[in-house]
């Protein structure tokens, strides 16, 4: 606490240990004091809990109302509320954690091997190293003190630790076999063993996964096995219908209003880029309802009376599917209205609707998660409404209104939407008084899936799961949602903006790496349940502009929501964030001819379409140039992602793949300007060879640099440039000269080899046109080593591979200027 005035009250620690701990409840600030008995400023606590792993955090003080630590994304887990908390994993023997400095991180060190080509022990698998005692251990090169966790299933090992930044040696067991890294990627240990070393920094992600025993690459972030979606095309637009443009007057937003302002949008014209350029609307909800937002619905098969008729609707969907634009409509499965017929009925318990919805002769007692009352009184009965008692919440464990749910999701369908954005989901299907991620919601969702494939397989599902990043995947695991939003990421890219720093950001995206299907993901900043992001950022255009340059070239699928492209403010009430559209500085800005639904919103005179349209520099303008850049290059799309390593922490960088053909992102969160900046991929699955480097918005020449035989680059430095403050570079990296050959390529072939893994042998096969000429064919190693080389005619060539041991090979193939670098795994038995 040495940076800190103290509290008066003491320091403490509160977390969901502490009734394990004998305390009598968790999260209890004033209840665990710490003390520093040795005066040195380093506040302490010693306590007996069970083996598991906890969350906590320091308290200058001892109330949530003095000074509650804050620590970064860097060294801790958010709830999905913006919070974050420490986590300590405690085992068996017991954890002496490191001091850390309240409010601040040490290092996160993520130690982690493959074993997909190992006979795992039935011990387990163990690491070992001299960071233990750093770590709060006993004893550093404890062969038993870390086992190793594969949670995913996915064949790699892992643990996370909190340790000070420094270099550190470790080494991978297996059981009781100690493994011996090969000298390539290991230095000379304790005794002479063979270890591998990692430098643990505050906000970095570790090393990367290798196979047990090898120094062949084995991490699955690499792995180019997987599949991509029309969606990986989109970049959606969230429209809130009532504010968008009223085209009657009456000072409501309606379907006619989007159709009139469909060419902004997007003016179907792929060579204009005078419009925004998005490919996706996600309309908020349009059914009928009493209320100004629509979540209550009162009819699921008729649209919402103000914002116009079926034809209309139909009409907008016919006008964007013209345009190339899919629609999506907010789907409301938790509840209804307490006005809806259904409900109305099983009041009085009639036609058979009681059932319908939950229902109790006695209050339950218990509350909801955010402490709200979840049991409402109606005739002396008690009805359950998790938001509040105007929409009570639905029961799926009554079959018929699975049944009635489903057929309306058909119903839309079949009226040609493509798909839906699911609201609340996580409370789908309580389970007494378990009210959020049960069994019986992940088996609906399941449910529902095979549902709406079997009515439009190319269908999409996008599902808000407000919390952190590990409780979101389990709703995109399994066969159950396409999408959902990750709220982490969103919280990261704030944060760094904010504060000038990468590093929440590189920690999020380490997170998203390891846990979701590749690219199948939501990214948005803010949307009409949170403050407007222009709000967020103090109405700082630089921010606005750095934040919208990280998520629209970042993986995954982006949500714009409407009017933040031109800098819309607004804070508190929901009201206050789903304000009128600003599309002139005039009247009502520009909304409707009437008295609108609500007032417009502050700053709308400067911040309006029409002003922003004639400035090549404004915010409008530079989410065009974004948009359009997106939707031109496919490796923002569907290219997976890769950290690009540089030592600034002000500096983000990471890479985009997509075959021979690299996209490089660098962002400078800071006010310094940096000049010959560095930067280091370790590898990738890139072909060697010579690239050229282009800076693609500003068209300039930057020279080239050689890309390794694992794909890697090493001590890159862009040259002669100047990396302003605040400014942003997209560079474009092509394969001049693939290593060995003397010519550039003029295209890519279309091959594939299987079985992959292989183990005694694996056939190339040619699709699609498979030339005139011989096919020149080289083995390589992981290093670049030629194994072997063959001419080949016709489709197929089959590989020997009983004398290679297992592990990472390439396979390269020439044919009068055609080429192709594939990737094959030797997964010996």
């Amino acid at each position: 606490m040495s940076q800190e005035t103290l509290s008066p009250n003491g320091v403490h620690v509160a977390g969901n240990f502490q009734a394990a701990a004998g305390y009598g409840g968790d999260w209890m600030p004033g209840a665990s004091p710490l003390a520093d008995p040795d005066g040195d400023q380093v506040y302490e606590l010693t306590v007996e809990v069970p083996p598991g792993t906890y969350l906590y955090k320091f308290v200058n003080g001892s109330s949530w109302n003095e000074k509650p630590e804050l620590p970064s994304a860097d060294c801790a887990i958010g709830d999905g509320g913006g919070n974050f908390n420490r986590q300590v994993t405690v085992g068996e023997a017991g954890l002496s954690l490191p001091a850390v400095t309240f409010d601040s991180c040490n290092a996160t060190l993520r130690l982690a091997v493959n074993m997909e080509m190992e006979t795992v022990a039935p011990e387990g698998v163990f690491v070992m190293g001299d960071f233990q005692e750093a770590a709060g251990l006993p004893a550093n090169w404890d062969p038993t003190a870390i086992p190793l966790q594969d949670e995913d299933g996915d064949g790699v090992f892992e643990t996370r630790l909190s340790v000070p930044p420094g270099d550190y040696q470790y080494v991978f067991l297996n059981g009781s076999t100690v493994e011996a890294p090969p000298l390539d990627c290991s230095v000379e240990g304790p005794d002479g063993q063979r270890v591998r070393t990692v430098q643990a920094e505050v906000g970095g992600t570790g090393p990367l996964v290798y196979c047990f025993n090898s120094c062949t690459l084995c991490d699955p972030a690499f792995s180019l096995d997987f599949e991509t979606h029309w969606w990986n095309d989109a970049v959606f637009y969230e429209i809130f219908v009532r504010s968008f443009y009223d085209s009657d007057g009456d000072g409501i937003g309606d379907f006619q209003g989007i159709i009139e302002k469909l060419d902004y949008l997007n003016d179907g014209d792929p060579d204009t880029d005078t419009d925004l350029g998005i490919t996706g609307i996600w309309l908020m909800p349009m059914m009928e309802s009493p209320s100004y937002h629509g979540y209550d619905v009162t009819d699921y098969y008729a649209t919402e009376p103000d914002y116009g008729t079926m034809e209309d609707f139909e009409a907008l969907l016919g006008a964007a599917h013209d345009r190339g634009i899919k629609i999506i409509i907010d789907f409301v499965m938790n509840h209804t209205s307490d006005q809806h017929p259904w409900f109305q009925q099983s009041v009085n318990s009639l036609g058979g609707y009681r059932d319908w919805y939950v229902w109790s002769d006695s209050n339950p007692g218990f509350i909801g998660p955010w402490g709200q009352t979840v049991w409402h009184p109606r005739n002396g009965d008690y009805y359950y409404g998790l938001f509040w008692g105007g929409m009570p919440d639905l029961n799926y464990s009554h079959p018929p209104v699975k049944e009635e749910i489903f057929d309306i999701a058909e119903f839309w369908l079949n009226k040609g939407v493509d798909g839906f954005r699911l609201d609340a989901i996580k409370y789908l299907d309580e389970d007494g008084t378990i009210l959020e991620n049960t069994p019986e919601t992940f088996e609906l969702l399941e449910d529902f899936r095979t549902l709406y494939k079997n009515a439009n397989a190319d269908a999409v599902t996008v599902g808000e799961v407000w919390s952190n990043t590990a409780s979101i995947l389990p709703y995109v695991t399994e066969e159950r949602l396409d999408l959902c939003f990750d709220f982490d990421l969103a919280y990261g890219i704030i944060a760094g903006v904010n504060g000038e720093t990468a590093s929440p950001i590189r920690q999020q995206l380490a997170v998203i790496q390891e846990g979701y299907p590749k690219l199948q993901y939501a990214t948005f900043l803010t949307n009409h349940d949170i403050d407007r992001i222009y709000s967020q950022f103090q109405a700082v255009d630089y921010k606005m502009k750095q934040a919208a340059f990280i998520y629209l070239t970042l993986p995954g699928v982006p949500f714009i929501y409407y009017g933040e492209e031109v800098g819309m403010l607004g804070t508190g009430a929901h009201e206050n964030i789903r304000r009128p559209m600003q599309w002139t500085g005039g009247a009502h800005a520009g909304f409707t001819n009437g008295n609108p639904w609500i007032g417009v919103g502050g700053g709308y005179t400067v911040n309006n379409v029409a002003n922003m349209e004639s400035n090549p520099s404004s915010l409008l303008n530079t989410y065009r140039e974004l948009v359009h850049l997106r939707n031109e290059e496919e490796a923002l799309r569907r290219g997976y992602l890769l950290d690009v390593q540089c030592s600034s922490e002000e500096i983000l960088s990471y890479a985009r793949i997509l075959e021979e053909e690299a996209l490089v992102m660098v962002a400078n969160m800071g006010f310094n300007s940096f000049f010959n900046t560095t930067f280091n991929l370790p590898v990738s699955s890139l072909p060697a060879g010579e690239y050229r480097i282009t800076e693609i918005r500003s068209d300039t020449d930057m020279g080239t640099l050689t890309v390794n035989a694992t794909g890697g680059i090493e001590n890159w430095v862009i040259s002669n440039a100047v990396l302003d403050a605040l400014e942003t570079w997209v560079f474009r990296l092509s394969l001049e000269t693939p290593s060995g050959t003397a010519s550039m390529p003029t295209s890519v072939m279309d091959a594939k080899v299987f079985p992959n893994p292989a183990a005694e042998s694996a056939t190339v096969r040619l699709d699609g046109d498979i030339g005139a000429g011989p096919v020149h064919l080289s083995l390589l190693r992981s290093n670049g080593q030629v194994l072997e080389t063959a001419t080949f005619s016709g489709a197929t060539h089959r590989l020997d591979l009983g004398g290679y041991p297992s592990g990472l090979y390439f396979v390269r193939l020439q044919q009068e200027g055609r080429m192709q670098v594939l990737k094959l795994m030797v997964n010996r038995p």
